[in-house]
């Protein structure tokens, strides 16, 4: 699959995004809005589309980073319990920070994320029977017992309700103001590619990079700092979207390699196409109502990965 090609998709799919909606505004009408209008495409249709674009680009890269430094296809923010672990801080910022800038929540989920891909990792270098799916288990095992804390607490705390909207990754609410968080994302996605060889190294295991004279520990570090920071924007910003960053870098090793520098921006393209389709679905099929992101992703992604693990030989995933 050429760039262009996914480029073309983007352009199309972002132009249909902006004009879906119940509110009727077409192509002709944006050479003369009403104010109703512009306050629709300004205020509510081209933040969404914005964090679509970076919700997409920046946990499909995240995941390849995951994946290429575990050195396990089937490990993502989801599999890892990094999303878990960052829904943790943002109820442990809303029981001890109750009036917390989004900023200040961020960096509490951002410390818990990153306290969670770390005990995951950990956890990988204690297992020795390293199975392509034995590891992903793991880590939905150990997320699973996070979110299962995460329930304990805001039970305690009468905040079901307010975790619950944390687990359903949405686009219907995003307008402008309450999404700009999603912008760090942006100059640490910057730093990926920047570092994108070191990571290809590092994912050939800790010898061969030190025999290479590459500092091992600290760009994996960098790495988990990366994902950490990313999925805590973006869990603070939209919620929990599944899936995203296990298929998407799967699907372009399987047309583009495993060197991470040339993926890169396969993926990052790739993510924001699967991401704007999934949500321009959800906005047409029960038309004027929406599904979730999460659900129309969760339902085509599910199906993506079953078919990838019972391929996965023919793959080489």
């Amino acid at each position: 699959m050429k760039i262009r090609y996914l480029v073309i998709a983007l352009i199309v799919f972002s132009v249909a995004s902006i004009f879906i909606g119940v509110s009727d505004i077409s192509p002709l009408d944006i050479f003369q809005l009403t104010e109703d209008q512009r306050q629709v495409l300004f205020v509510s249709r081209v933040p969404r589309l914005i964090s679509i674009l970076i919700a997409g680009m920046s946990m499909s890269i995240v995941g390849l980073i995951m994946q290429q430094l575990s050195r396990n296809k089937f490990v993502s923010p989801t599999t890892a319990g990094t999303m878990d672990s960052a829904r943790l801080g943002v109820l442990v910022s809303m029981m001890l920070f109750t009036s917390a800038a989004p900023l200040q929540k961020m960096i509490v989920s951002f410390v818990f994320a990153l306290l969670g891909t770390l005990i995951f990792m950990k956890i990988l270098e204690k297992i020795k029977f390293k199975d392509a799916i034995f590891i992903p288990l793991i880590g939905l095992m150990f997320g699973n017992i996070v979110s299962s804390i995460s329930t304990f607490f805001a039970y305690r705390n009468d905040l079901i309700q307010n975790m619950s909207s944390w687990m359903q990754g949405d686009f219907s609410m995003i307008m402008s103001g309450n999404y700009e968080i999603m912008y760090v994302s942006i100059p640490v996605l910057v730093i990926a590619y920047i570092y994108a060889n070191k990571f290809t190294i590092a994912g050939m295991g800790e010898d061969f990079s030190k025999n290479l004279g590459l500092n091992y520990r600290s760009v994996v570090n960098l790495g988990l700092i990366i994902s950490a920071l990313v999925t805590a924007s973006v869990v603070l910003s939209v919620g929990v979207i599944p899936f995203l960053g296990l298929i998407i870098p799967n699907i372009v090793t399987i047309y583009q390699g495993d060197h991470l520098k040339n993926t890169l921006i396969h993926t990052a393209l790739l993510g924001a196409v699967f991401v704007l389709f999934c949500d321009i679905i959800g906005r047409v099929i029960i038309y004027p109502y929406e599904i979730p992101i999460s659900l129309t992703i969760g339902v085509i992604g599910s199906g993506i990965f079953i078919y990838m693990l019972l391929r996965r030989k023919k793959y080489g995933l």
